[in-house]
């Protein structure tokens, strides 16, 4: 079009990232910050509102193209964002092209959910199940996957902590599958040790009972220290789950019975309120959070002996909790409290 190619800069490094935010779009930062120096006199796209689909941002781009005169050019026409029609005009375009995100969000959502509700919504099983044709999800046929799921299940009425399935597996030296997805070994699986977190994810999974269920968990959105938003994933009570199908495939154990594991996982938890059975997290421990291992680097708990508790000790319980064996090491607390107490009075005394 006439203009000399040592003045003309390609900016394609954004190209396959999402527009919905500033924070990992080198590019477009580059061109907000040579926009405010004023050294750019006009940008050129395919389509102008597709630079950001942030209103955000898309706004912070159009004030600083309007206050340096710098123009927006896209297949449409040529924009001034100087000018307030052609102002209002790009104002719209970078709404609707936000709108965009939510409609597709929308449709792409609604036809998840409509086919969930049918129990038609394939998703990754966890082991013990598979899908197969037609016959649709059904138990593993292989007998000693079979037999560590119900093992699991088993442990846990007898014992009834997760804890204690963590010790008989380790007790009577029995791995444990697991199904990998995606690398070399997708499909295929992969046996070793049970531990502690497993065992909760296993006796909480609705789909051992024979429930069809869709929303366990919810995206939600939260902003990192670099102020980009991140999201995260968070698990939803019984209550707010979207689709619960029962009875829609062969199960390990009754409907029944898997409510009456969660009442007795709900029971034995130690950081709630809202349990008669919770223990108090309050104490006379000083470094309670703070003290750590010296021999692992892991955070230690307070444990408190004796009549009421007058025997507070640290002791860190994770190669018991996690392989069933002794305490990595604890010491007492009184000892430790007294000579950290010491040190810190005596660096804020002056």
């Amino acid at each position: 079009l006439g203009w000399p190619a040592k003045q003309i800069v390609i900016l394609d490094g954004d190209l396959g990232l999402s527009g919905t935010q500033m924070a990992n779009r080198p590019d477009f930062k580059k061109l907000m910050a040579e926009v405010s120096l004023q050294k750019v006199g006009a940008v050129f796209a395919l389509e102008a509102s597709r630079l950001s689909r942030s209103c955000l941002d898309w706004h912070r781009l159009v004030d600083l193209c309007g206050w340096t005169g710098t123009l927006l050019i896209d297949e449409d026409g040529c924009y001034n964002p100087s000018e307030f029609n052609d102002r209002l005009l790009l104002g719209l375009k970078g709404t609707m092209s936000q709108a965009e995100l939510h409609f597709m969000h929308a449709r792409l959502l609604g036809g998840k959910l409509n086919k969930a509700r049918k129990g038609e919504l394939r998703f990754p099983l966890p082991v013990g199940l598979v899908h197969a044709e037609p016959a649709g999800t059904v138990l593993d046929p292989d007998q000693e996957v079979q037999g560590a799921v119900r093992m699991v299940f088993d442990s846990f009425r007898q014992t009834g902590s997760a804890y204690g399935v963590v010790q008989q597996f380790a007790e009577r030296q029995v791995r444990f599958p697991k199904r990998s997805y995606g690398g070399v070994w997708n499909g295929q699986l992969r046996w070793g040790r049970l531990a502690h977190g497993r065992v909760l994810s296993i006796l909480r999974n609705p789909a051992y009972a024979g429930a069809y269920v869709f929303g366990r968990y919810r995206g939600c959105k939260s902003f990192s220290p670099e102020g980009q938003i991140r999201g995260k994933v968070a698990a939803m009570s019984m209550a707010d789950w979207k689709v619960l199908l029962k009875d829609r495939h062969p199960a390990y154990l009754s409907w029944e019975d898997y409510l009456a594991n969660q009442q007795r996982l709900a029971e034995n938890q130690t950081n709630g309120s809202a349990h008669a059975v919770s223990a108090a997290r309050e104490g006379p421990a000083l470094l309670q959070g703070l003290i750590l291992c010296g021999r692992c680097g892991r955070g230690m708990a307070p444990r408190y002996g004796g009549s009421n508790g007058s025997k507070p000790t640290y002791e860190c319980n994770w190669r018991r909790r996690e392989l069933a064996g002794p305490s990595c090491c604890s010491v007492r607390a009184d000892v430790v409290d007294a000579a950290v107490a010491e040190r810190v009075l005596a660096v804020l005394t002056p």
